[in-house]
């Protein structure tokens, strides 16, 4: 089965407006379109529902309601608990708080091991943690290829390390990396996972409760929705760490790391990815339960993706004046595609703006890594980033215009 790309194009008001029209959008790492299912609940909470929630009256009782949905909605998805799905504003804060919480939980000589492959929101928090007394090893990239060995996280595994944390897929090496081996090494040592999602999840939202990790982060407005972050908590790592919210909201598992009440229109919104995540389904004859539902769609996009991604990656790395970062083959890789040039990033991305391709220049927050590879991070890369509304006719006006600006 195929992805219906002029189905999916039509769920997306973006496609519509006068003023993208005829510019092909390459940065979708930074930020996707967001569909018309969360435009249209977000607007009708701003418009009808936008009281304190949770109070008897109707407009403050629907509005609860369309908050408890999203939750639910989301969680079942992912394959896990309503209640270990929390949101917050964004995912470098949600990092955040957990770090705090793991600075009052753990002791002198515990050990949290980090990459250098992350963007540095599932990399800094932690990292911080060393003025407490932790200890912080680093698990470090190839500087070639740009992609972590599960052989030498084994041998900084030991009975000190209570966290691991690493990226699904980095923000510039496009690497998928492999969760449910590299949880299980770190289960088998007894430490905790925390997993940066944030560059996969716009490609398909995996079963998180199947894959194990105990921390899952990822950005719904990178999957198609509101600018807000999503975290999962497992229960039972959840319960153990010391709360970082009002004292008297301790209980519920969803707020003990929301110290801030998060923007509670966008919370009902992101109700809106698993009516867009539905509508897909529907369309292209995906059965089952939502989380069923959801991997469905999830290798829908990664088929599609993945066929586009090929052409990109083979013209890169046969190029004399590009360095492409990670993989050069599609499968196993994000279509997150970076190249190192002999000039910056942002001018190389200004010059694609004039010839209607919208790519990103720059470092992305992904210092660590460009740096671990040899890449000057004030001159930073060149990001091409595409997901399943992206057509081959686009993949191709990427081209030429590479052509010209190469």
């Amino acid at each position: 089965m195929m992805l219906d790309t002029d189905y999916a194009r039509g769920l997306f008001p973006a496609f519509d407006e006068p003023g993208l029209a005829g510019r092909a959008f390459f940065e979708n790492a930074g930020g996707s379109y967001a569909c018309q299912a969360v435009i249209d609940r977000l607007t009708r909470f701003y418009r009808s529902r936008k009281v304190q929630p949770y109070a008897p009256y109707d407009a403050s009782r629907l509005a609860g309601a369309e908050m408890d949905e999203a939750r639910a909605r989301m969680a079942a998805m992912l394959g896990v608990e309503t209640e270990e799905v929390s949101f917050g504003p964004s995912t470098t804060q949600n990092a955040y708080v957990l770090a705090q919480a793991f600075r009052q939980w753990l002791a002198p000589g515990d050990a949290i091991i980090v990459t250098d492959q992350d963007h540095e929101a599932n990399s800094g928090p932690w990292r911080r943690l060393a003025a407490d007394g932790i200890e912080i090893r680093e698990w470090r990239i190839d500087a070639d290829s740009g992609l972590l060995d599960l052989a030498d996280l084994e041998t900084l595994l030991d009975d000190n390390v209570r966290l691991v944390c690493f990226p699904h897929c980095s923000n510039v090496v496009g690497a998928v990396n492999p969760v449910v081996e590299i949880t299980a090494a770190a289960h088998a040592a007894g430490a905790f996972v925390c997993v940066d999602g944030v560059s996969y999840a716009p490609h398909g939202l995996c079963n998180i409760g199947q894959m194990g990790p105990d921390i899952y982060l990822f950005s719904a407005y990178k999957t198609y929705g509101p600018h807000q972050g999503v975290m999962v908590i497992r229960r039972d790592l959840g319960l153990q760490l010391p709360e970082q919210g009002h004292f008297f909201n301790a209980e519920p598992l969803y707020k003990r790391f929301t110290p801030a009440g998060p923007d509670h229109a966008q919370v009902a919104a992101c109700a809106g990815l698993a009516d867009y995540v539905d509508a897909l389904a529907m369309h292209h004859g995906i059965e089952g339960d939502a989380a069923g539902r959801a991997a469905g769609v999830h290798d829908l996009f990664r088929a599609h993706e993945t066929r586009l991604l090929q052409p990109l990656l083979d013209y890169l790395a046969a190029h004399p004046r590009a360095r492409l970062l990670g993989p050069d083959r599609a499968e196993g890789r994000a279509p997150t595609v970076a190249v190192a040039l002999d000039r910056s990033g942002e001018v190389a991305a200004a010059d694609l703006a004039l010839h209607d391709i919208m790519a990103g220049g720059g470092d992305f927050y992904a210092v660590r890594p460009l740096r671990a590879m040899g890449v000057d991070p004030e001159r930073g890369v060149l990001r091409m980033s595409f997901v399943h509304y992206t057509t081959p006719v686009e993949v191709d006006r990427l081209l030429a215009a590479l052509d010209e600006v190469l």
